[in-house]
């Protein structure tokens, strides 16, 4: 007779089952990635039509800016447009660019004549540190917050974290931009108002470069995440599985901790997917505040500038940044949720 825990050819039964459920998962996990990289070839493809449609319907020719603008002469504007191909139709052009887009070229700003993705390559670690920055500075703000007004509601705790979530929610980005360089920059002097070190020259000097415009996009979603977290941790401790985790004698810590938070994170993981989105439209405004040679800096001056490529090329960024961190989200679940890991 095998031994309990051993199959009839003396294998371990657990080992193997823990083998295969593994296994399991590293299949469900790639089918995932698959779906979701086929999901975006229709998504890029709507966003750089859409993004091309628009841009097309801004008013102003470009080649005239390119020509030298006022002072441009018909026969430079007829040069510059038959250059650039801006004679040739809607339709045309689109499928010109997306031609060279396959093939990993994003095109050559019309207004600088550099090539776009040397660009977007240099500038995308300006905008992810920012990001990476202000997604920090949210959840050190959000989760306390949420934690503190969800474990005991209604109370005076929990009557200020509200106030603190309603502000933070309704106050614009770009004024509080303003009111942090007014305190912390002009009147402290304790951080610069402008400017940007790379992290890779001194740390030091890219923590204190990126500290306001880390708060100022981080506190609007941080209270996002705090209102999301006190609804659902709320909503958690009212469960069965949490009384008879009191019952069973829990300890605060685990019952609030292990099976109140951790049942109460998956529509908090969900809304900070959804806020990253946030954080890059956000970065377009804040960059040009602080003065952040980013992206968002970058797709500025090309909608300014009527920049086709540069605009196409910064928004194909944003969309692959987007739908990268909804995959993550869906991966999260199945290490928070049992129930979605089996199905």
């Amino acid at each position: 007779m095998p031994k309990a825990g051993y199959d009839a050819h003396g294998c371990d039964v657990q080992a193997t089952t823990q083998t295969d459920w593994d296994l399991t998962q590293g299949g469900e996990v790639g089918r995932l990635v698959l779906n979701r990289l086929l999901a975006l070839v229709p998504v890029l493809l709507i966003v750089s039509f859409a993004v091309f449609f628009l841009l097309a319907l801004v008013p102003g020719n470009p080649a005239i800016t390119l020509a030298g603008g006022v002072s441009a002469t018909p026969a430079q504007i007829a040069h510059v447009t038959a250059e650039l191909h801006l004679n040739d139709g809607f339709f045309v052009q689109y499928w010109h660019w997306l031609y060279d887009a396959l093939h990993g070229n994003l095109g050559t700003s019309l207004s600088t004549g550099q090539p776009v993705t040397q660009q977007i390559e240099q500038r995308f670690p300006v905008t992810f540190g920012l990001v990476v920055a202000s997604a920090i500075v949210a959840l050190v703000v959000g989760i306390p917050v949420g934690l503190i007004s969800g474990i005991r509601p209604q109370g005076a705790v929990d009557g200020g974290a509200r106030t603190f979530t309603t502000l933070g929610l309704a106050v614009p980005s770009f004024w509080l931009a303003i009111i942090l360089v007014s305190i912390f920059a002009v009147h402290w002097k304790l951080f610069p108002s402008t400017g940007y070190t790379a992290i890779t020259a001194s740390f030091t000097g890219w923590l204190r470069d990126v500290t306001l415009p880390a708060i100022t996009l981080g506190l609007l979603v941080g209270a996002s995440l705090a209102r999301q977290l006190r609804a659902s941790l709320i909503d958690a401790l009212d469960t069965p599985y949490i009384r008879t985790a009191w019952a069973k004698g829990g300890t605060r810590r685990t019952v609030l901790l292990k099976h109140g938070l951790k049942n109460a994170a998956m529509p908090v993981v969900t809304v900070f997917g959804i806020q990253i989105g946030y954080l890059l439209g956000g970065a377009v405004i804040v960059e040009q505040i602080f003065a952040f040679p980013g992206l968002g800096t970058y797709m500025l001056a090309g909608i300014t500038d009527h920049d086709l490529p540069v605009v196409q090329g910064v928004a194909i960024v944003f969309v692959l940044f987007q739908m990268a961190m909804s995959l993550f989200v869906d991966i999260s679940y199945g290490y928070l949720n049992p129930k979605v890991r089996v199905s």
